[in-house]
């Protein structure tokens, strides 16, 4: 290997080394934390692990603290979804809309729960309202937050979703195919 080069990444990698000790420093030490930012982020850790129950506990323990924390409601909306605890999902979804009607994702997830949990309609008008607030939302989880859930193939987006609930809904009922179960049940939530 040429001096040069080794050189080059011996001190890109020092310098990588020191940014990341430098941010978690920042980070666990002078880092301004809201009450229940500590329970919220263990609970987002655990969703990500997969972890829903655990999850769950830990935005109950984030809005125990402060039970205005937003956040921690909209993860405790995605982690009793992921539970398949869908009426409270529901009822924690639509606090969450109520207390911030403009966020898009929020729309979304109640989206693929009333998608999830057979109301169609519903389903279509929170996607199309997520889409309204938040055009991006048409173009799905990215490569990064593909390749971070380990998710090689990109999911239908809920534009997709959308335009074919709208499909469907105008045929006559009876020729209606409203739900693949595994493909609905494979489809994630938001993260927010």
């Amino acid at each position: 290997m040429d001096d040069r080069l080794y050189a080059f990444l011996k001190y890109t990698a020092i310098a990588l080394g020191l940014l990341w000790l430098g941010w978690t420093a920042y980070d666990g030490l002078f880092a301004q934390r809201e009450p229940g930012d500590n329970a919220y982020l263990a609970g987002n850790r655990a969703f990500k692990d997969g972890a829903y129950e655990r999850a769950l506990a830990a935005y109950e323990d984030a809005l125990a603290t402060d039970a205005g924390h937003l956040h921690a409601l909209r993860g405790k909306a995605r982690a009793l979804m992921q539970l398949g605890r869908d009426e409270a999902a529901l009822a924690a979804y639509d606090r969450a809309i109520g207390r911030a009607p403009a966020f898009g994702p929020a729309y979304a997830n109640r989206g693929i729960l009333n998608d999830r949990m057979g109301r169609h309609r519903q389903a279509l008008a929170d996607y199309e309202r997520a889409l309204e607030l938040e055009p991006e939302l048409a173009q799905g989880p990215g490569w990064l937050t593909r390749f971070l859930r380990n998710q090689p193939e990109k999911p239908p987006t809920i534009a997709e979703r959308a335009a074919y609930l709208r499909t469907e809904l105008a045929k006559p009922e009876d020729e209606r195919l409203l739900r693949l179960k595994e493909a609905d049940n494979a489809q994630k939530p938001y993260e927010m």
